[in-house]
């Protein structure tokens, strides 16, 4: 309950609220995309300032190497357990937005943990970026084999279709011809203009040290509690339009949209348990592994997979899973973190 009386959540569940009503409050686009620019500055920053200080070492590369871990596993797991229910596209797009992270959620879980004064590494920040793009990859692999093996499956349709070609007919169209190329998404992936911008705000911080740290202080620290109000009320509007536009889903997938971050944040902890990782650090590793992506992943989607549904993967990680952690998530995980890894 302490949660919920935080301002920013608040104002997290009034959008909500305001956009379950149908109320006309909107915030426009260019200042929403400002906002999260300035969020992901902000945190590349603090994350640069704290590594200044703490340096690189054996934890820093062993949570590093967990949040890889949980990258691959959580989308390949979540895939085998979609195509029982859903075609192999939808499964693809689903386990992809699951396998990634919301860098919001992350900020947020920050915000919680300052303001309970319990300690974080910041090369966290890095751990965030990291695991953003592996799953937009093993989805767009798993998509083209699909196409690959619709192709191999339609050759007999595609040789009786000469005949009709023959007769004036239509070409038989080939699943293969949306085959996207790796090469071109990983230079999309890591070349992606809030990544980048999170991963140079990082360096500068961690070239300026304490000196940027104190000049940068009104910036991006006095400013972000603020910035972080008005960019959730944004996301509270957004996800209940989400809500609406997912109608009626499977009870399944609701279910999932809620266990499977529970299940993916227990892998985390398993792993942090496993690696002896500071409570604060594990805490932020179940927050990356619980959350699911709603902007960078969604948008390489509906290029890389179009056969998916965007109402399905974005309704659920924006319309339920977001709101689940933002509002019940976060202090569940932080509290079980404090508990184990203490």
């Amino acid at each position: 309950m302490q949660n919920l009386l935080d301002p920013a959540i608040l104002f997290f569940a009034f959008g909500l609220l305001a956009g379950l009503l149908k109320s006309n409050l909107e915030i426009p686009p260019a200042i929403s995309r400002f906002l999260s620019l300035y969020l992901l500055m902000a945190l590349g920053l603090k994350g640069g300032f704290a590594l200044a200080k703490s340096g690189l070492n054996a934890e820093v590369a062993t949570t590093l190497g967990c949040a890889v871990a949980l990258a691959l596993t959580v989308p390949l797991l979540g895939y085998q357990l979609m195509r029982r229910f859903l075609n192999g596209y939808d499964a693809a797009a689903i386990a992809a937005t699951y396998g990634s992270v919301s860098a919001v959620t992350f900020i947020t879980t920050l915000q919680y943990l300052e303001g309970r004064g319990m300690p974080y590494g910041g090369h966290m920040a890095a751990a965030m970026a990291l695991m953003e793009s592996p799953a937009i990859i093993l989805a767009v692999l798993l998509a083209n084999r699909l196409r690959q093996g619709a192709v191999a499956g339609q050759a007999s349709v595609v040789q009786a279709g000469a005949g009709v070609l023959a007769l004036g007919g239509a070409p038989v169209p080939s699943p293969a011809s949306h085959s996207v190329s790796l090469g071109k998404l990983l230079h999309e992936a890591f070349t992606d203009g809030a990544q980048l911008l999170l991963l140079g705000a990082m360096v500068v911080g961690m070239l300026t040290g304490e000196k940027g740290e104190a000049m940068m202080a009104p910036f991006s620290v006095d400013l972000f509690k603020g910035m972080l109000a008005f960019f959730l009320l944004d996301m509270g509007l957004t996800a209940a339009r989400q809500l609406a536009q997912l109608g009626r889903p499977s009870p399944f997938l609701l279910v999932y949209a809620v266990a499977g971050p529970l299940l993916h944040a227990s892998l985390a902890l398993g792993l942090a348990l496993a690696f002896g990782i500071e409570p604060g650090n594990g805490a932020l590793l179940m927050v990356l592994a619980a959350s699911a992506s709603y902007i960078a992943v969604p948008a390489a989607l509906r290029f890389a997979i179009p056969e998916a549904k965007p109402a399905l993967y974005l309704g659920l990680s924006l319309g339920v899973t977001f709101p689940f952690n933002l509002l019940f998530g976060i202090p569940l995980y932080v509290s079980v973190a404090w508990r184990l890894l203490a």
